[in-house]
Formats: C-alpha cells, sequence, structure tokens
C-alpha cells in the first residue's frame, strides 16, 4: 500500500503545519460529506441478468440503510452514481434514477477509454450526456441553461497519467471535459496507482497544458478569489495512517472496513477552499455493486460509518454535519468561493440544478 508514496509524499509533509492550525473557538466546523461510487455493476464481466440482479440487490440494501440516518439539517446520506457510460445498460439506469427520485442520490459519468483522441472522446461524452439526460439525469446550469456533469475516470487515469498511456490517451482531456460540460473531476485519489498527483488533500484549478497529468499542480480554489484555470478536481482525503503503516485513501473497501482511526484522518486530511478552514469536505469513494460490497458484512460497516459521523461529528457546537452528493458539494465550493457565509445547506443548488424529479425521502 505504500507503493509509489514518493509521487505525494512532499506535499504531505508540506500541509502537516496547516492541518495542526487550531481552528476558531466557539465556531463549529462544517463537515460536508460525500460517497462518490464509481458504479460498475458488469464488473468481472458477468452478464446482464446478474448485472440487474447486482443493482437490485445494492440498492435494496442501501435504501433500507440509509433510512435510518439523517445530518445537521435532517437530511439522509446522499449518493453519488458515477455509472460508466462504457458500460450501459438501460434497465440498470432505470432502477439508479428511480432510487434517485426517492431523494438519495443523484448520476454522473463515469468512463473507461483508451486509445482515444481528442474528437473520439469528445464525441463518447456527449454521447453520455444525451443518454443520461434522456433519463431525466445530470444537471442544469442556472445561469446557461446548460447541462452539466461530474466526472471519474475509468482506471485512475484521468489526463492520460498512467505512465505507459493506457486506458486513456488524451492529453487535451482536461480541455474536452470543460468543453463537454463537466462540472468538476472526482477521481482522485488514486494511490497507491502511479496515476496519484504530487497535489493532494486539496480542491484546485488544473490547467490544460497538451501533457499527459496536467493536473499534477494546479491553483487552490480559494475565497473571494475568482476561478483560475480549466477544470476544478475535488480530491478526497490521501494521508498516513501511521498506526497501521499504511495509506488511507478514502476507499470504502471490505478488505478496509471504515474505523474510528479512518474516519479521523478524513477530517485532518482537512481539505477546505482556502480561507475557510470552517468547512471541511469529506469525500470517500468505492466500487458498488463488485460481489464482495454486497455483504451484510459490507452494508454493516456502512451503517456504523454513518451512525459514528452522525454521533462523533455532529454535536452542533464543535460539529455539523452535511449530506451531499458530488454536485451539491461542488455547489457549497463555488458558494465559498464566491464569498458566501453561513450554514452549507443554504447552497446545495447554487448554481447548479438537478434534473431529476425527487420526491420526499422518507
Amino acid at each position: 500500500m505504500l507503493n509509489n508514496i514518493h509521487l505525494w509524499l512532499k506535499d504531505y509533509f508540506c500541509q502537516m503545519p496547516t492541518r495542526l492550525m487550531s481552528r476558531r473557538p466557539g465556531v463549529p466546523v462544517h463537515i460536508v460529506f460525500s460517497i462518490v461510487d464509481h458504479f460498475e455493476p458488469r464488473n468481472g464481466g458477468v452478464s446482464q441478468v446478474k448485472e440487474l440482479e447486482r443493482t437490485r440487490r445494492f440498492l435494496a440494501k442501501y435504501e433500507e440503510l440509509v433510512k435510518k440516518h439523517k445530518d445537521h439539517a435532517g437530511i439522509p446520506p446522499r449518493y453519488s452514481f458515477f455509472y460508466p457510460i462504457d458500460e450501459y445498460t438501460r434497465e440498470c439506469v432505470d432502477r439508479v434514477a428511480d432510487f434517485c427520485c426517492k431523494g438519495y442520490g443523484e448520476v454522473e459519468i463515469h468512463l473507461h477509454h483508451q486509445g482515444d483522441t481528442e474528437e473520439s472522446l469528445r464525441q463518447k461524452l456527449f454521447q453520455a450526456v444525451e443518454v443520461f439526460k434522456s433519463h431525466g439525469l445530470l444537471s442544469t446550469d442556472q445561469a446557461t441553461g446548460a447541462v452539466r456533469y461530474g466526472f471519474i475516470h475509468g482506471n485512475w487515469s484521468l489526463c492520460n497519467s498512467r505512465p505507459d498511456g493506457k486506458w486513456c490517451g488524451v492529453n487535451e482531456e482536461l480541455k474536452v471535459l470543460r468543453s463537454t460540460g463537466c462540472y468538476a473531476d472526482f477521481t482522485l485519489p488514486s494511490a497507491p496507482s502511479d496515476t496519484q498527483t504530487s497535489k493532494i488533500n486539496s480542491i484546485y484549478y488544473a490547467t490544460n497544458r497538451s501533457t499527459p497529468k496536467a493536473h499534477n499542480t494546479g491553483v487552490d480554489v480559494a475565497a473571494g478569489r475568482k476561478p483560475s484555470g480549466d477544470l476544478m478536481i475535488v480530491q478526497g482525503a490521501l494521508m498516513l495512517n501511521w498506526k497501521r503503516g499504511k495509506i488511507e485513501n478514502s476507499a470504502l473497501l471490505s478488505s478496509n472496513p471504515v474505523t474510528e482511526d479512518r474516519v479521523k484522518l478524513w477530517v485532518q486530511g482537512g481539505i477546505h477552499v482556502k480561507g475557510r478552514q470552517d468547512v471541511i469536505f469529506i469525500k470517500v469513494h468505492n466500487h458498488g455493486c463488485r460481489e464482495d460490497h454486497l455483504t451484510d458484512r459490507f452494508f454493516e460497516n456502512l451503517d456504523w460509518m454513518f451512525t459514528h459521523l452522525e454521533t462523533k461529528y455532529n454535536d452542533g457546537k464543535k460539529f455539523k454535519l452535511h449530506y451531499a452528493t458530488a454536485r451539491e458539494m461542488y455547489n457549497i465550493i463555488k458558494a465559498i468561493e464566491g464569498g458566501a457565509m453561513g450554514d452549507p445547506v443554504l447552497y446545495h443548488d447554487h448554481v447548479l440544478s438537478s434534473n431529476i424529479n425527487k420526491s420526499d425521502a422518507k
């Protein structure tokens, strides 16, 4: 698990003084928590019958679980399904869309691809937008009316970041994503993969440079400062777990259950918009519908995770917990960037509106 640690260790130690800074006494820290799922019901090349059965099982188990949980504002845990357009099955997406209409989540775009050109990638993304629009999914920019989407790159290979060039091939990917309506990328962290960037525990703007891994560095999103770059990168925590002698990469895995010390590291990662350390963004990721993630044990651990967050990080004095989708997290980030103050729940629909016709989650 310590593979390729040299890629990001310098930035990790440079951030330590900031992580240790005390926050203002008497001011609660807002924890904005989001699960982004590389949702792959076809994992392992299973049949369509198995794919649909996995989707049904996952949604049923998760809905039963989240009905028991609420954040500071009474909102249940929110889920972001980054569905792979290259593994698209209409009935699966219909089932996920029905689940999202209950108020439990939203759908964004996930893509595995390789050997593409700038133009072929653009066409795949435009096609993905049209397909998901047909299901009443994605979001709308309130200022322009354009359809927008969040993105996770398959095989971690955003912007041709694998040294061998596999699973992408497009150095211009940041520019292509922006031009097709992407509002932010949620791929990282990818450690221990060699696609991991040197910049960690950050929300920042990356600039297209026509070179591989152009998002390796960037300009931090800051309160009161205009955007500077081509695409916002929203990272999850990447930390060293000294107790266990391994890295903490914000992954929800059956082989690495969530524990109290893992959650503490997510909080200590301190990912925030510069100038607003009182709002911390925690983004964890998983691969839903893998067989080892459809067990009672896996969902029991998720249940424990939500209970722990609501007990330890939602007392209203030190911490206030906010569940959010990827889109809602982005909206809160943009609101803070623009100078907004107050409870983050006020900004769930700040610049992007969901296209989903939601009913009240019960």
